[in-house]
């Protein structure tokens, strides 16, 4: 089963809960970044083209089971940059499960093998292996060499050990539907509990710009991905039918970038996982002073293409609680590959692209400096006392 029973059963508590209190915005999934750090350089990656005193930046244990509490979402994955880099990542673990929360770990899987005895098997705890497609397609991805075969090694090794273990896979412009095919069947075959899929999003500090998908592109992959593979049903997936239909181009969705609201060395990002235009102190800062409506699909341009889980992952979730029956209906039957696809949200009254990622970099510098320079002058004057 690639969700637990325990999980479907927590979230699904959560969510009917939300809708019975009336409740307009609330998180499903925490996207928790401890540092942005990685053992990587990946050409899509818009994580750690950043200085090296950003990079040396962790969030502390204390306020990351904090940003848990705060939020409340059930559910909370750990990304970056890679996050075994962290010191303390064991106890942060240890400390989400400890408040009930299902934890999936995000890495590469390079360390995975070294750290792995720092962490013990549990419902509320799953690998979540990044890999792009099969050996030659994931090591270009990365950039480097021989990592495919580790995270290969590290799978097998989690699965012996009696770990919960999915992969993580983002697919980019030429990728080729057999191959991406063969690649599910390949991963279903180590005995993998679910693919978590996603097209690839710009981000505007990755490298390579070059191979990112549009959204007709999307639809079209993921239906000739799904014929392959009896309409997705052969393979298991750790997201909703109805999200997998929407990546066929089956479903109309705008996001719901609050559902995946993420914390990260800077704070609470806004708007999304994506798009870093501001941060918020709080999370009730975040929830209640963003402009959300400026967002998404057809509201601003750096939307037009994206069709990601953290955006529309939440808004497949409501669907499904809104209409069970054709929640039901995709799930037995599987994704529709042939015929029209749902109208697209039209573009014509989107706001233009504002390029201001860079203004926080620049505010936490400056921050960063001060503090320095308030050691400094402690440092003196403790040595002339």
């Amino acid at each position: 089963m690639p969700i637990p029973l325990r999980q479907m059963i927590g979230v699904g508590a959560y969510v009917v809960k939300q809708h019975l209190l009336g409740r307009k915005r609330y998180p499903l999934v925490l996207m928790l970044e401890p540092l942005f750090r990685c053992n990587l350089a990946c050409a899509g990656c818009g994580k750690i083209d950043y200085p090296a005193e950003i990079l040396n930046q962790r969030i502390s244990v204390a306020d990351a089971l904090a940003a848990a509490e705060e939020c409340g979402a059930p559910v909370v994955s750990i990304a970056g940059g890679e996050p075994l880099l962290h010191k303390e990542l064991p106890q942060i673990v240890e400390g989400l499960i400890k408040q009930g929360r299902f934890v999936y770990l995000c890495t590469n899987a390079l360390l995975m093998e070294k750290k792995m005895g720092d962490y013990k098997p549990s419902p509320y705890f799953t690998w979540s292996v990044h890999l792009d497609g099969s050996k030659e397609e994931h090591d270009k991805s990365v950039c480097q060499q021989g990592v495919y075969e580790k995270a290969i090694e590290a799978i097998k090794k989690a699965k012996d050990a009696g770990f919960r273990c999915n992969i993580n896979c983002t697919f980019f412009d030429g990728t080729d539907p057999e191959r991406a095919a063969t690649f599910f069947d390949d991963v279903m075959a180590m005995g993998v509990d679910g693919i978590t899929v996603s097209p690839g999003y710009a981000y505007e500090r990755a490298p390579d710009q070059q191979h990112f998908l549009n959204r007709k592109r999307t639809k079209q992959l993921f239906r000739d991905i799904f014929r392959r593979g009896r309409n997705g049903k052969k393979w298991e997936f750790s997201q909703s039918s109805l999200f997998l239909d929407f990546l066929a181009g089956n479903q109309t969705y705008a996001c719901t970038p609050w559902a995946n609201p993420t914390r990260n060395v800077f704070g609470w990002q806004r708007p999304c996982y994506l798009l870093g235009e501001g941060y918020a102190r709080t999370f009730k800062e975040l929830m209640e002073d963003t402009r959300w409506d400026d967002y998404g699909v057809g509201n601003y341009e750096k939307c037009a293409d994206c069709m990601v889980h953290s955006g529309f992952e939440g808004t497949a979730v409501r669907d499904a609680i809104a209409h069970p029956l054709k929640a039901l209906k995709v799930s037995l039957k599987g994704v529709t590959v042939e015929g029209e696809m749902a109208p697209e949200i039209s573009l014509e009254k989107q706001r233009k692209a504002e390029y201001v990622f860079s203004r926080h970099v620049e505010q936490a510098m400056e921050q960063i400096k001060r503090e320095k320079e308030l050691a400094k002058s402690g440092k003196r004057s403790a040595a002339a006392e």
